[in-house]
């Protein structure tokens, strides 16, 4: 009887700890949809280190387009989306897919092309009358084609410029479903124009001829906004943690990171969460 107690003494905090084990040694992570613009331009790589040693929470990224991105939201697939299209970011609220949007950082969008610019579009600083031009003299052009933030932000401007897309595509017009990256590299090979982030032009280095050759309209500034995915609608979204990245990002810690995160010298995104 004597040996039974004591083996049930020794088994007993081995039981313990195998009981509580799972559930103390689960690391603190969320995963955040967002785009390839964050990631491509390499501000993903500069900021969540910091974070994750602030706080102990670790980050995986899901790098799409806007549009994908707010689907993952929306199946419930990410804790937080960080994207950057504000009409398709509200439409995502007023479903109830998300619990509230805040403005973190903006940069620009900018019109890339070949330094021959053989559309004439150079310096001209009014981005729908170069889209005029461009669909006039039918010059190639690669579109991103993916539900990005920039190709909803390219199409808008179709639009403003009052160009009938659909009518006028022809083989001028590469819609090649995939990522800023691959967008700029095609542009390359084949000396064509586009719609790019600043962000990801500058981290760019597979340029060729390239260069910008329409920027500072009003109507190429580039906002990003952060929203927590709602836990009514998905109760499996990790919402303190994603509430901690969220508040991380918003602080003066996690303005100042993004504002000091540079390539050659240059600034890419500039904060402007509202202060709270």
């Amino acid at each position: 009887m004597a040996d039974l107690f004591r083996r049930a003494m020794l088994i007993a905090p081995l039981i313990a700890w195998a009981c509580g084990t799972p559930a103390s040694a689960q690391p603190r992570a969320i995963t955040v949809a967002s785009t390839t613009s964050t990631e491509q331009s390499g501000l993903f790589g500069f900021l969540l280190p910091r974070f994750t040693a602030t706080t102990g929470i670790a980050v995986k990224v899901v790098a799409v387009g806007t549009g994908q991105a707010l689907d993952i939201g929306r199946r419930g697939d990410a804790d937080v989306v960080f994207v950057h299209d504000r009409p398709a970011e509200e439409k995502f609220l007023a479903d109830g897919f998300g619990v509230q949007r805040f403005d973190v950082m903006y940069n620009d969008f900018v019109v890339i092309g070949p330094k021959a610019d053989p559309a004439g579009i150079a310096g001209s600083g009014d981005v729908l009358a170069a889209f005029r031009r461009l669909a006039d003299k039918r010059a190639p052009f690669v579109s991103r084609g993916d539900r990005s933030g920039t190709h909803a932000a390219e199409l808008r401007t179709w639009k403003d410029a009052g160009v009938d897309l659909e009518t006028v595509k022809g083989a001028w017009y590469r819609d090649i479903g995939q990522g800023m990256g691959p967008a700029l590299n095609m542009a390359a090979a084949i000396d064509a124009y586009l719609l790019s982030d600043r962000g990801t032009w500058l981290s760019f280095r597979n340029r060729g001829d390239l260069t910008i050759l329409v920027e500072g309209d009003r109507r190429l500034f580039n906002q990003y906004g952060v929203m927590l995915v709602s836990p009514a609608k998905h109760p499996q979204v990790h919402a303190a943690e994603a509430q901690a990245f969220i508040d991380w990002l918003l602080s003066g810690d996690g303005q100042a990171t993004i504002a000091a995160y540079k390539v050659g010298g240059e600034q890419l995104f500039f904060p402007n969460a509202a202060q709270r």
